[in-house]
Parts: structure tokens; sequence; C-alpha cells
């Protein structure tokens, strides 16, 4: 369930209708509703409602906007992270350092030291030199790091393949044959306490069965991990629940996966840490945009609107399907492609779609565009970096600046040797 709905014939979020925002703020702009935020937040705590110990660790890279995060701190809510800046973003949030969970393949020294500083409660080790340098670390700062090991359980989460990420081929963890031998290594090194598993095979996923097959040899591995005298007190069973992106393809439900994990995970007596992201925030946002032309096309006519590839890239990088739809609707239909001003063939978001009739001046949005939105945003062809709105009830906020080319051009420099 979203806050998207019309009234009177014209869209509106929460209590506040779409061309005001339009109006005050302008477009292109992204507009979240904290009431379908919360509203999601809440529906997935009580999925995992039957399970004795869990943590809740809001994956940060699918919206890192500051006053999205303090919404989902006030929720309960802890952060996964993959950077030392998304680190700094959620304590800027008012979430718990110790709530924090640090994954990813490619952290640098520099931010498993700040990590370490400012105490996060644990880090999602990648490879077996990572755990040996974070223990270093730890140790000479006096320290000890909680850690558990993301292993790669060669499972096909059945998703895009550019969001695949449990397959033996994929770039993230440990292979599952070598887990047992790399545990046992870094598990006697000072400064870490090497305390679980963790697992992600992929996002935006449809089928709960790659899910469970992964799990179930997760749970396998932890078996054998305590026969061998290990002490494992928590599993990460990371995130990646899907959205309906076209609204007659129903994932499984929070619910259907609190099922599924109770299922399989009843005996295990861990603490099971979860990374949501895109099945919180996805249908809490949307891309309110405004039609600049409708251009006649060979077969049909282009939809001209002034949002871009550069504010959504998810179209153009993922072939990715987002809800078209008019604000203030006619009831008339058409037939058209829709495109942005970018100077490229891939700036088209839909083609061939069944959409509402469209003029030059009318407003449309672009529906689940709360997750891998603004954050994937660029400024490509020197165009202005998207801005981002909160709606709660019958008020909003600008909660990100739409940051104009003159204040970037500020930020670049002319060499003495350029000048005249």
């Amino acid at each position: 369930m979203d806050y998207f709905e019309y009234r009177g014939g014209v869209l509106h979020v929460e209590n506040v209708p779409m061309p005001r925002i339009a109006e005050e703020v302008g477009t292109p702009v992204y507009i979240y509703s904290r009431a379908t935020l919360e509203r999601h937040a809440q529906v997935f705590k009580q999925a995992l409602s039957g399970l004795p110990r869990t943590h809740i660790a809001f994956a940060i890279k699918a919206n890192p906007n500051i006053a999205v995060l303090k919404v989902l701190a006030k929720q309960g809510y802890g952060a996964d992270v993959v950077s030392g800046g998304e680190i700094a973003r959620a304590l800027a949030a008012g979430m718990k350092a110790e709530d924090i969970v640090f994954s990813g393949v490619g952290k640098t020294r520099a931010e498993l030291q700040y990590g370490l500083d400012v105490g996060i409660g644990q880090f999602n080790l990648e490879l077996e030199e990572e755990g040996a340098v974070l223990a270093q670390l730890a140790h000479a700062s006096g320290k000890t790091a909680s850690a558990v090991l993301r292993v790669n359980p060669d499972v096909d989460a059945g998703t895009h393949a550019k969001i695949s990420t449990g397959k033996s081929e994929n770039k993230f963890g440990v292979p599952i044959s070598e887990a047992k031998g790399i545990f046992e290594r870094l598990a006697g090194r000072p400064g870490l306490n090497l305390r679980g598993v963790a697992l992600h095979i992929g996002s935006q996923l449809f089928d709960l069965a790659p899910l469970e097959a992964a799990y179930r040899r997760i749970g396998e591995l932890v078996a054998e991990l305590r026969a061998e005298g290990h002490v494992i007190d928590r599993v990460d069973l990371g995130g990646g629940l899907g959205v309906p992106y076209e609204r007659d393809k129903v994932p499984p439900s929070p619910a259907d996966y609190g099922a599924m994990v109770e299922r399989v995970a009843k005996d295990w007596d861990v603490t099971l840490m979860f990374e949501p992201g895109r099945v919180i925030v996805g249908n809490a946002g949307v891309l309110l945009t405004k039609v600049i032309w409708v251009k006649p096309g060979v077969l049909r006519p282009y939809i001209i609107v002034d949002a871009a590839m550069n504010d959504l890239a998810r179209p153009a990088m993922y072939d990715a399907w987002h809800d078209f739809e008019a604000v203030v609707p006619t009831g008339e239909r058409i037939n058209a492609n829709i495109a942005g001003p970018v100077c490229e063939t891939g700036d088209t978001f839909a083609m061939n779609r069944d959409i509402d009739a469209m003029k030059a001046g009318d407003l449309g949005i672009f529906r689940t565009a709360g997750a891998y939105g603004a954050t994937m945003a660029s400024t490509y062809n020197s165009r202005a970096l998207v801005p981002e709105v909160l709606v709660d009830g019958d008020q909003f906020a600008v909660v990100a600046d739409r940051v104009m080319p003159e204040t970037l051009i500020a930020a670049e420099r002319v060499p003495d040797f350029l000048k005249d």
C-alpha cells in the first residue's frame, strides 16, 4: 500500500496535490511519502515478529537521503552501508553506530579504520585478506571488531544479471567450499570477533525458492562450523525482496518471506540480520516530471519529458519498467514512447507503452522510484542534479536541493597554465 492516490481527478501524495509541488519546487523532482515509508517499515518488522532475535539494517544504497533515513531510524531501523560516506549518513540521521552493518567488496583501510573509530556493530568480511587487515587495525587500536564472513552460496537468484550477487562468478563473498578454512584461519586472530556468516544473493527477487535454497546451505555451514568448535551467534541473510514495478506482477510479500525464514532458520539459535532496501522505499517515492514536447514519430509519438536518464538511470541501465501516469488524466489513452532530453538514444523510459494521453505542459509521474532513483542520479549533459521532497500529511519540505549547473561549474578550477 502507498499514499499516492487520485482525489477529484488530481494525483495527491498523502494530502498534497502534485501540481502544488511542481509549482513551488519545479520539475523534475523526486517525491517521497513519509506515511508510506513508515507503513512499509512496520510491515517488514511485523513479518519477522515470529523470530526470536532479529536486527533490521536498511540498505542505505537504495535511498541515502538523510530525511528518509531519519524516518526509518524512528522506526528502529539500523543501517546496512557499503562505504564510509554511508556510515556518515547513517550517523547524521541518528542511527546508532552499533546498529550499522558494513558490507561491500571494496572497503579501504581508511574506511575500516573509520568504522572501528565510530564503533559500528558489524563488519561483513568479503575476503580473507580483508579480515586479516581489519584484525590488525583493530588490535593496533586496542579494539575488537565484531565481524561475520560473507559466503557466496552459488545460487542463481533468477534476477537481472547486473543485480545478481550469489552465483560463483559474482564478485561478492567467499566460495562456500572455502568458507570453513577461511573462517578457521580468521577466527583466532587478535582484534577480531568472528561470530557468524552472511549472504546476499541478489536484488528485486520474485521467487523465494532461491533464497530458501541459499539459506539452507548457510544453515548447513553454521552446523559444520559449530561442530568444529566455533561460536556462531549471528547470521546475516541480506535483503533483495522485490517490489511491483508493474502492478500486475506481484512479488512475495514480507509475510511470505518471514514465514519462509521462520521455517528454515527456527533452530539456528542466532540473531538473524536483515538488509531490506527496495522493499521499504521503492513504492514510497515517485519522480514527478513535465512534458516538454509531444514529438511525432514514424510508428508512434514520443512524449519528451524534462526528466532524463541522468535523473532516473534504471530504465537505461537495466531496461527497467516504471509505470507512467498523468497527474491530471483526461481518460484518453495513447500508444507512445517516453523519452528524456539527454543526447543518448538510451535516454528512453518506455517504448510502445499504452499511457494516459499527454500534451506539452502536462505533469506525469514515474512510479516506484523511491529506490535506486535519486541516489544514482548524475549531472550528465551538465544538467542540474534532481531535488528531493518529503511529504508528511498536508505539508512537504525540500530535503535535497536542486544543484544547478552554475554551482557545479563553480567547483571546477582552470589551472594557471590555461589562463590568458
